[in-house]
């Protein structure tokens, strides 16, 4: 290197010894050969997933059809995956909390309904399946959709600046959904 780049001509009697223009050399090669030793691309150390590979396994169980995703906007996509993964980690919340109360059964046998309308629901199926009365059916569940909604609105909190904003942001979230069971 000192020879290819023609270094020498950097030695100056008036600056320095010439052994100490090859120790400093030699020190800033061994820096730089370090320095690009230890370099990493750009991302480091992350390993990239292929946007499609993605999409088709999203972390959302929601499932789009292929067809959907080919002829969906984008931004249509993107706003099924946002509101989904909201939804998602409300409900990953709410079962974490029933886990720790010990009603890990409960939600287990009452998450599908969290959502659902009252007529889709037998209030006495799931007290069967539980072993508890019909009325002790209806107020877990209707405790458990009161904590899914404050979980849901505390993760669309967490996604907007300004507190205003929720409300808005929640009524997004629904068109989403809407939209995406279209």
């Amino acid at each position: 290197m000192i020879l290819e780049k023609n270094w020498l001509k950097h030695a100056d009697p008036d600056r320095g010894r010439f052994r100490s223009l090859l120790l400093r050399t030699l020190q800033n090669f061994v820096g730089q050969a370090a320095e690009k030793r230890l370099a990493q691309k750009r991302g480091g150390r992350e390993k990239f997933v292929s946007w499609d590979d993605w999409m088709a396994e999203a972390p959302s169980h929601l499932s789009i059809s292929a067809q959907a995703l080919e002829s969906w906007a984008p931004e249509r996509v993107f706003d099924l995956r946002w509101a989904a993964t909201v939804v998602e980690q409300a409900l990953r919340h709410l079962r974490e909390e029933c886990e720790r109360k010990g009603r890990l059964r409960v939600f287990d046998a009452m998450s599908n309904y969290l959502t659902a309308e009252r007529s889709d629901i037998s209030y006495a199926a799931l007290a069967l399946s539980l072993g508890i009365a019909e009325t002790a059916v209806k107020k877990l569940l209707y405790r458990l959709r009161e904590r899914f909604r404050e979980l849901l609105r505390n993760e669309v909190a967490h996604t907007v600046e300004n507190q205003a904003d929720v409300d808005d942001e929640i009524r997004h979230l629904c068109a989403a959904l809407a939209a995406g069971t279209e």
